[in-house]
């Protein structure tokens, strides 16, 4: 009598499962294929260094100029996901559409442009760690930060937009698009800003209590298009006005901490 032998389960056994990712990233794409390829390798390389598991969740808003073709060519051979929307929807949502797929306990948001240093990212996810923060944000705006490429104009509206910010939250730079957060922070808020805003919706509405600042140098995009408009300014004043409406009828249940890193601190992390 024959004896049949099946190899699958055996063999399934012996094959060791991939890590568990240590943090996901959300970059939100449109018309951004000039310095992907050059983003997602830098991005890896300084996980890496690291020593944490980095995946990565680019989230395109039909782009007509392939960004999002490219991105599903890079995740052929990355730990990489890609979404692809319908239209251009804005990066609040692109953002949250990003969270809804990602499988790391802390989820993080960076521009595709390189604004945003590849090499910092895993700091904010290690100082994220060492000060068991439920939020670390990068920003310019605080001793060890700059802005060296900015022309007057962009610097001066940004720093507005926080000052009006500040009564909500201590955080300096509540309108950074480059941080992370404990997923259970972030997943489920009811998110009602669609512009770039991401950041301070989820301090105000995720209300996370460990708050960590780090600086870090912003570069100003050198190929395509800043997605800042008047459209999104105004937008902004409407947001500010329904977050001050939102924390009146509901009073902060616990008080925020705030504590600012330094760059040395930042470097020794990265």
């Amino acid at each position: 009598k024959t004896r049949r032998v099946t190899f699958e389960s055996n063999y399934s056994a012996r094959v060791p499962s991939p890590p568990a990712s240590d943090v996901t990233i959300v970059v939100p794409t449109y018309n951004e294929p000039g310095r992907l390829a050059e983003l997602v390798d830098a991005l890896f390389a300084a996980f890496d260094r690291a020593r944490l598991v980095l995946e990565l969740v680019i989230v395109d808003d039909n782009s007509p100029d392939g960004t999002g073709a490219l991105a599903d060519e890079l995740a052929r051979t990355r730990r990489m996901r890609v979404v692809h929307r319908s239209g251009k929807l804005g990066l609040g949502t692109a953002v949250v559409a990003g969270f809804d797929v990602a499988t790391a306990p802390v989820l993080g948001v960076s521009d595709a442009d390189l604004s945003h240093p590849p090499a910092v990212a895993p700091a904010l996810g290690r100082a994220l760690r060492a000060a068991n923060a439920d939020i670390v944000v990068a920003s310019p705006y605080i001793p060890g930060g700059s802005t060296p490429d900015w022309p007057v104009g962009p610097p001066f509206m940004s720093r507005l937009a926080c000052w009006l910010a500040r009564p909500l939250t201590p955080i300096r730079d509540a309108t950074s698009g480059f941080f992370v957060i404990r997923q259970e922070f972030a997943r489920g808020v009811p998110i009602q800003a669609g512009g770039f805003k991401i950041c301070l919706e989820l301090l105000i509405r995720g209300w996370p209590v460990r708050l960590v600042e780090v600086p870090y140098r912003f570069a100003d995009r050198e190929l395509g298009e800043s997605k800042m408009s008047l459209r999104e300014a105004a937008q902004y004043f409407v947001q500010l006005k329904d977050l001050y409406l939102f924390r009146w009828r509901a009073p902060a249940p616990t008080p925020q901490q705030h504590r600012i890193l330094t760059a040395a601190e930042v470097e020794r992390l990265s």
